[in-house]
């Protein structure tokens, strides 16, 4: 770099004494080293007469340019640019020039001031002189191979980077001006884009936007002397018909930009725009789109020109110097949270309405997927620049209005569009919209097209999940017996195909509409005593349960029917009590729905009687009773199919029923216990399939290791020693009748969490029956109450533990089973520890029932139960005891 900066030293001392050529000569010689120094030390450029250099090369190349323009027809002209700019040649001068001016006005070093050198050279008129020329015209084809060769591309991105770095700047801009070279090229981008050089259509774009972005109030005057906008819309509505629309949409475009990046500066070339049509030629333009839109591009991918001609037109919206005035005039009732107070003009509020009716009127008039959605898009992007705009367009155009009415004919894409953006409305400006809202209601009930009715009423139940004010609009705007006329006759139809296939109902968009209207009710039933009594007033109470029986209408069903419980109880029971005795064995995810509903309404304590006066414990039990040899292994018949997992969240949530029915309920307590409910209880789960029923056990003289009851749950669950499945089923079934004692079996939060888990391992025994099963995940902290006293809530639990005890036996696992029946008796005898646990086993007839079912323990002093049995019977007589048990 020091030699090369001695040597321009030398340059600069005798350059005024030498003639043109050879200063030429000398300044060119010295360039190829210059440019081999830049690339040595990569890019980084030590000189210290950058800017003279920069003078010094800038004003050869435009002398060049001119000298090679001088006097020559523009054809023949554009031919010798070419060669002057080409590398591939033996004098390579202009390429040079043009690479070190490229890479002058790319430095980083002095940059502002290396610029003003190249822009005071006269270089930015030499070079739009280069670029009208090269982009009007073509070369023409060869006569040997009959194409033609459009340049070297590295020369033509040079040029072009070049033009971009000096027009961006005012002072380059302002020097195009003075020589008259702007409105030429405009004008023949307008006028002669079917007849350009199709390479340099994109980059004379690039650079006429570098050039609209940097506009001044000179560079708008100038343009309006010249009548430049006028003349381009002429132009291009000449076009508009004949050219492919992409090629009109990127001639546009660049039209555009300069409409629309003035108006910051001055409204004239905006004016100048409306008065001579300008939007006629837009809305002309945008509607040739439908059906040949984006030629050669995929679908759905979108022209990058017709896209920025609508994110103009769409910033174009807020331009205008007139303020639109919002009347105020709000209909009511409105959401709480809504504050209408139109906010002081921002800059981004809606001023021009004929931008926004280019807009509207191709949304109306096409049926095109990109154009729809890209104009939904922008009325979202006006919204969302202020909310005010709603309502300027909506008290003025109509917008959203309007596309209501004719919403059903679009494409399904734009059709969820549009109800996410009604649905904005609400969400986002807490505003309801109650004409529009109204319109939405007229298109469900007509249901033309039943994916557009589907995708309104999702709008709808949205709207109605955000605040408990729908439901009293929706009601008294006559959608809640709209939903209910048409879920009547849907309900018929169903029931009169009892089971068999109906007709355009098996999986498409008419099941898709009847689950929404279905949730639609509950959502409005939610919280509105009102609506509940309106469903029931109509008469829909049998239409409704109908739905019951499939999966896809069951929770929404399973809702409706639990608002209804609060006006009658005993209506709710009857039903869910029925549908679950009447189900079929095989039906386990209908009972489980069934009984998980039922305890979200047993939490009330005011359903316990209703539950009781419906059978509701006898129901529930014979939910067990039917599920005989279920947990059996290996599985046979239908149990095959279904998993042992599921067979024991269907017990669980039993259980779980039966527990909360009994919760701080002395009434139903006393009637389970009195009726023999329990003995029932112990003798169905009896019959499940993992507990012994085969007669005589064999029984070991002694055990080598003793576990507790505790031990045996985290051993059987948290630890890999591994055990039959029968016994962890056992295990399961007995934990859950300690939590049933206990009563915090409706209330265990880990019981909850097996939900998804045993729902998830069921799915895989459908497919794998025979696989290895993961248990639920099992919390050993809850079941550690050996060592503290337990208050017992329910005592026949207790009872029917008792009752199983003998059970807990498999041949082949002799060991085990008296292992798992000491740990169960000590558990039991750990209950009865306390004097108060003692008097309430005593009322329960625990003492019965031990020597009922555990006759051969208590008589055989070797079996390993007879100790703990015996000292639980000791603690129990000390207590109390019957002269029957006595005897």
């Amino acid at each position: 770099w020091e030699t090369l900066a001695k040597q321009f030293v030398e340059y600069e001392q005798v350059a005024p004494f030498l003639i043109a050529e050879e200063k030429k000569r000398r300044l060119l010689d010295f360039l190829p080293q210059f440019l081999k120094a830049w690339e040595q030390s990569a890019g980084t450029i030590v000189f210290p007469n950058l800017q003279l250099l920069a003078s010094e090369v800038s004003k050869l190349l435009t002398k060049e340019i001119k000298k090679h323009l001088n006097g020559k027809p523009a054809e023949e002209a554009r031919l010798a640019l070419e060669q002057l700019l080409q590398e591939k040649r033996e004098v390579q001068d202009g390429h040079v020039l043009l690479k070190m001016v490229y890479l002058l006005s790319q430095t980083d070093l002095a940059r502002e001031r290396t610029l003003w050198n190249i822009i005071g050279s006269g270089l930015p008129a030499a070079l739009m002189q280069c670029l009208y020329l090269f982009f009007t015209f073509p070369l023409k084809k060869s006569s040997e191979d009959g194409e033609t060769s459009e340049g070297d591309p590295q020369t033509r991105e040079m040029l072009v980077q070049i033009m971009h770095n000096i027009y961006k700047e005012e002072q380059g801009v302002e020097e195009l001006l003075a020589a008259d070279k702007l409105q030429s090229l405009l004008i023949a981008t307008a006028s002669l884009w079917d007849q350009c050089s199709p390479s340099w259509k994109v980059p004379t774009g690039c650079v006429l936007r570098t050039i609209s972005k940097a506009q001044t109030k000179n560079s708008i005057v100038y343009l309006q002397a010249v009548d430049c906008i006028k003349i381009a819309i002429q132009n291009l509505f000449r076009l508009a018909d004949t050219l492919p629309a992409h090629d009109i949409c990127e001639a546009v475009s660049i039209i555009l930009c300069f409409v629309k990046d003035s108006y910051p500066v001055s409204s004239a070339l905006l004016t100048e725009f409306e008065n001579n049509d300008g939007y006629q030629l837009l809305l002309k333009i945008l509607l040739r789109q439908v059906g040949n839109l984006c030629e050669g591009l995929q679908e759905n991918e979108g022209d990058p020109y017709l896209e920025e001609i609508l994110d103009m037109l769409t910033c174009l919206t807020t331009c205008g110097k007139t303020e639109l005035k919002v009347s105020g005039n709000i209909a009511h009732p409105q959401l709480p949270h809504f504050d209408f107070e139109p906010k002081e003009a921002s800059g981004m509020t809606v001023k021009n309405l004929q931008a926004f009716q280019v807009l509207q009127s191709v949304f109306q008039r096409s049926n095109d997927v990109y154009l729809c959605s890209r104009i939904l898009a922008a009325i979202g992007t006006i919204w969302a620049w202020n909310a005010v705009n709603f309502f300027l367009l909506e008290w003025t155009l109509q917008p959203i209005n309007q596309f209501t009415d004719i919403i059903h004919l679009k494409p399904h894409t734009v059709q969820v569009q549009f109800f996410k953006l009604v649905e904005s409305v609400v969400m986002d400006m807490s505003y309801i919209p109650h004409e529009i809202l109204k319109k939405i209601q007229y298109l469900v009930k007509e249901n033309k097209v039943p994916f557009c009715t589907l995708t309104a009423l999702r709008c709808l139940l949205n709207m109605t999940k955000k605040d408990l004010l729908f439901t009293d609009i929706f009601r008294d705007s006559g959608l809640l017996g709209l939903l209910l006329a048409l879920l009547r006759k849907q309900a018929k139809i169903l029931r009169k195909s009892a089971g068999t296939q109906v007709p355009g109902l098996e999986e498409g968009t008419e099941k898709e509409l009847n689950a929404v209207m279905l949730k639609m009710v509950a959502a409005l039933t939610v919280g509105s005593v009102r609506n509940a009594v309106v469903l029931k007033d109509y008469g829909m109470v049998p239409y409704i349960k109908i739905f019951l029986d499939d999966e896809c209408y069951r929770s929404a069903t399973l809702s409706i029917l639990e608002q209804l419980s609060v006006i009658n109880y005993e209506e709710y029971m009857s039903i869910v009590i029925g549908a679950l005795c009447s189900s079929t064995q095989g039906e386990l995810q209908l009972k489980v729905d069934l009984l998980k509903s039922l305890l979200r309404i047993l939490d009330s304590p005011q359903s316990h009687s209703a539950f009781r006066a419906c059978s509701g414990f006898n129901g529930l039990l014979s939910l067990i009773s039917d599920m005989e040899g279920a947990l059996q292994d290996p599985p046979s018949g239908l149990w095959a199919t279904v998993g042992h997992n599921c067979v024991l969240e269907l017990v669980f949530y039993t259980l779980q029923g039966i527990t909360a029915a009994l919760y701080l309920d002395p009434v139903n307590s006393n009637f389970f216990q009195k009726n023999g409910l329990f003995e029932k209880m112990a003798e169905d789960l009896g019959t499940l399939g993992c507990f012994w029923s085969q007669g005589q056990q064999q029984v070991l003289p002694g055990l080598e290791k003793t576990r507790t009851f505790a031990e045996f749950l985290d051993a059987a669950f948290c630890s890999s020693e591994p055990f039959p499945r029968w016994l962890k089923n056992c295990i399961w079934i007995l934990n859950f009748l300690d939590h049933m004692v206990k009563g915090t079996l409706h209330l265990e939060n880990y019981f909850k969490e097996i939900q998804t888990e045993v729902v998830e391992t069921s799915r895989s025994d459908k497919q794998e029956p025979q696989a290895q099963e993961e248990y639920p995940s099992y919390r050993s902290s809850s079941c550690r109450s050996e060592m503290r006293d337990t208050a017992i809530v329910h005592p026949g639990a207790v009872c029917v533990i008792v009752r199983l005890l003998p059970k807990l036996y498999q041949e082949g696992h002799s060991q085990l089973s008296q292992e798992i029946q000491c740990a169960v008796a000590d558990h039991i005898l750990s209950l009865v520890r306390s004097e108060k646990s003692r008097q309430v086993m005593c009322s329960s007839g625990l003492l019965s029932t031990l020597i009922t079912s555990c006759h051969d323990a208590l008589h055989n002093e070797s079996h390993p139960l007879h100790l703990p049995l015996t000292r639980v019977f000791e603690k129990l007589a000390s207590q109390a005891i019957e002269p029957d048990v006595l005897r």
